[in-house]
């Protein structure tokens, strides 16, 4: 579709969505920000870019997706279930549900294929049964809830912070502490909204406790560390912000850690092609029984790699 504007000096979203009104100016800032609008060839990317007299736009709009997210039968790891829950060890690149870029493929569409629908709703459409999130790139445990009981029981775990997460992660360099806390709190990075970052003001209150399990390399400059961490809150990027905060990002990961110039490019931290972080251990009560539970998960073969790398 193209559309002129007479105009000039507007921002280009108010003056789509003026010119197109049977689309949302909300709408018309998604399918720019999705690279979905161009002028002249080249892709605008800028909702609030000013537009020049004359100027001409080509807008993509999508045909709409399914309303609810499909059944897909892809492998997964089940290490534990009952019909209530169950206990799902993510690999590594699975996006736990649809977003725009990841319409399906993701650990919803096989949780759907897996249970023949019996999915608790309370997470939503997009969401069913999802109670917490892995990033795409971290691997590890995660509970699902198959009844609204569940659902409810797991959530309030994770609201009165009863239940428990380790996670696994290998830093760069070694804690000063072997043992200790970061009490620190996050929120949108007033630098790049991308990214989450501690912030002094309008963060959410964030703790996460850590010890040093094996320090990796030696005395070398460029030592590391495997480091478990254990989440007393659950803020997104909660972890990553964190280590990198006190000066030991996750290996590999591409926000928070930035490119390490002092080290050769073929060093293995450099080579890494993920965040290095493994969630390992997960522990609640079972809301239905009230009895215990725990589960653990070794790392996967392309940390353990990693780390006898760095050793």
């Amino acid at each position: 579709m193209a559309a002129g504007l007479a105009q000039s000096g507007e921002r280009l979203d108010r003056l789509l969505a003026a010119a197109l009104p049977e689309v949302s100016r909300s709408r018309v800032q998604a399918l720019i920000a999705a690279g979905h609008v161009s002028s002249g060839g080249r892709t605008i990317g800028d909702a609030s870019a000013r537009v020049k007299p004359g100027q001409t736009f080509d807008i993509i709009i999508p045909e709409p997706a399914p309303a609810e997210p499909l059944a897909q039968a892809i492998d997964l790891a089940i290490v534990y279930e009952d019909d209530d829950l169950l206990v799902v060890d993510k690999p590594a690149g699975l996006v736990v549900h649809p977003a725009p870029g990841n319409p399906d493929k993701t650990l919803v569409n096989a949780l759907l294929a897996h249970c023949a629908g019996r999915l608790s709703g309370i997470g939503g459409v997009q969401r069913p049964g999802i109670v917490h999130r892995l990033d795409k790139d971290t691997s590890g445990l995660m509970v699902v809830a198959k009844t609204d009981i569940a659902h409810a029981g797991l959530s309030a775990q994770f609201a009165d912070r009863t239940l428990s997460r380790t996670y696994l992660a290998v830093v760069d360099g070694v804690p000063a502490k072997a043992a200790g806390e970061i009490d620190a709190p996050i929120g949108r990075s007033p630098r790049n909204r991308k990214k989450m970052a501690v912030v002094r003001r309008g963060g959410k209150p964030a703790l996460t406790r850590y010890r040093v399990v094996r320090r990796l390399g030696g005395e070398r400059r460029s030592a590391a560390s495997l480091v478990e961490c254990t989440l007393a809150t659950g803020r997104t990027h909660q972890i990553r912000v964190h280590l990198a905060s006190i000066g030991h990002p996750v290996i590999g990961d591409p926000l928070y850690r930035g490119r390490r110039a002092d080290l050769p490019e073929d060093h293995p931290s450099r080579r890494f092609p993920r965040q290095a972080l493994h969630a390992a251990a997960l522990r609640f009560v079972h809301p239905r029984d009230g009895e215990p539970r725990r589960f653990a998960s070794d790392l996967p073969a392309d940390m353990t790699v990693l780390i006898e790398e760095l050793e």
